[in-house]
């Protein structure tokens, strides 16, 4: 299946005055996203927002199949949240952690995540431990299995940190945690919507991501993928009375899937978007999108390695579409401010949003720019020429 890219610039309104490279960050909307929001809260203004969730039932009601067709889950193991982390914190903090019990993470672990992980080792007396690195950088799945022992009570893992092209093995990760009865929890909030994501073959018990990154949905939303076999041992952290009903005066009974994890009220018109972001993804093809995804961000890396002094920081031997790099001479806030007047959206990382990674490699903050498969080769050109031109005034 190939890329229509001339069809899909025509459905992104963004591509018109801009070089949005910045989808790591959030993804510009396609029209039909932007349509199903804006047609449901038009509905809300003229009947009422309870009216018109009722009319759109069967359509909210179709997003968890969506959702769950993207990563070959079941409907029953989806929950929709308002964003990645709160669909994370849903999941880790519905564990029974303990003194003594030990977390096993990677080192380019996400700052959102590893200060849970530091609460809760805080509170309860849980152990963190840093899974090895290979020599490429990557997680070393080998030595996270002679890491294991029966004190081991989560393996929680960013699949594709924020701060560079560093793909984790996701699926060795969930073969050894499977193996040996370990609850397994991925963050793919960087990888779902410019890979493929099969839960199955990835071998994780519960999975969290967004909506706004590179499936090009609204922000304010995200999901949580529980697979049903944990699903009925956890309680959630926090409930109300839709995931847990009222039942008797003296008693709740959780629900038996995974919206256990949500509560009754949120933003339907952004659950909207999100599926149709979702089937918008699908209809394109995910392979198509990931290789598109790998070319345009390899052009990339190319064209940045050429350019004298400038550093590309990417980990391990098959990257993904996150290219973080610096210019000597300029911080990573001048180069994007920079890269804005040339009509270039990028981003910056700071090391705190991965501190253990930054620190070991010494790293500033660093410029990241992501394309999508919405991009064009050109496009790819001009940021690489304005980077050049940038430093040439040196």
């Amino acid at each position: 299946m190939s890329i229509d890219l001339e069809r899909l610039r025509a459905e992104t309104p963004g591509v018109v005055s801009r070089v949005h490279l910045n989808n790591a960050g959030a993804g510009l909307m396609p029209l039909p996203v932007l349509q199903v929001m804006t047609d449901y809260l038009r509905r809300e203004a003229e009947i009422g927002g309870y009216e018109a969730a009722a009319e759109a039932a069967p359509r909210l009601d179709g997003v968890y199949d969506s959702v769950a067709g993207l990563i070959g889950a079941a409907r029953d193991e989806i929950a929709l949240t308002e964003n990645a982390t709160v669909a994370w914190q849903m999941a880790f903090y519905a564990l029974p952690l303990r003194a003594g019990d030990r977390i096993l993470t990677a080192r380019a672990e996400y700052a959102a995540n590893y200060v849970a992980f530091l609460q809760v080792a805080k509170r309860t007396g849980a152990v963190i431990e840093i899974i090895p690195d290979d020599a490429n950088g990557v997680l070393d799945a080998e030595a996270l299995e002679r890491m294991l022992d029966e004190r081991v009570r989560l393996i929680a893992i960013t699949w594709v940190p924020t701060n560079g092209g560093l793909v984790n093995p996701a699926a060795d990760v969930g073969r050894i945690a499977r193996a040996h009865g370990i609850p397994y929890l991925l963050d793919a909030c960087q990888a779902v919507g410019q890979m493929p994501v099969d839960v199955a073959a990835l071998g994780c018990d519960m999975l969290s991501a967004t909506g706004r990154k590179f499936l090009r949905g609204p922000r304010g939303t995200g999901f949580l993928y529980v697979r049903r076999e944990l699903l009925g041992k956890l309680e959630p952290p926090m409930i109300d009375h839709f995931g847990a009903p009222w039942v008797a005066p003296d008693r709740y009974q959780l629900r038996p899937d995974a919206r256990r994890f949500e509560t009754w009220e949120n933003n339907y018109a952004a659950r909207l978007g999100l599926g149709v972001a979702v089937d918008y993804a699908q209809a394109i093809g995910i392979e198509p999108i990931a290789a598109r995804c790998r070319t345009l961000a390899g052009l990339l890396r190319t064209g940045l390695g050429q350019i004298p002094d400038v550093t590309v920081h990417d980990l391990g031997p098959h990257p993904a579409a996150i290219v973080t790099f610096s210019v000597p001479g300029f911080g990573a806030d001048a180069v994007k401010t920079h890269l804005a007047g040339a009509g270039i959206n990028v981003s910056t990382s700071d090391p705190a949003s991965t501190l253990l990674d930054a620190k070991r490699r010494a790293l500033p903050s660093i410029v990241r720019a992501s394309p999508h498969y919405y991009n064009t080769e050109d496009e790819i050109d001009r940021l690489t020429t304005a980077v050049r031109k940038l430093r040439d005034r040196q």
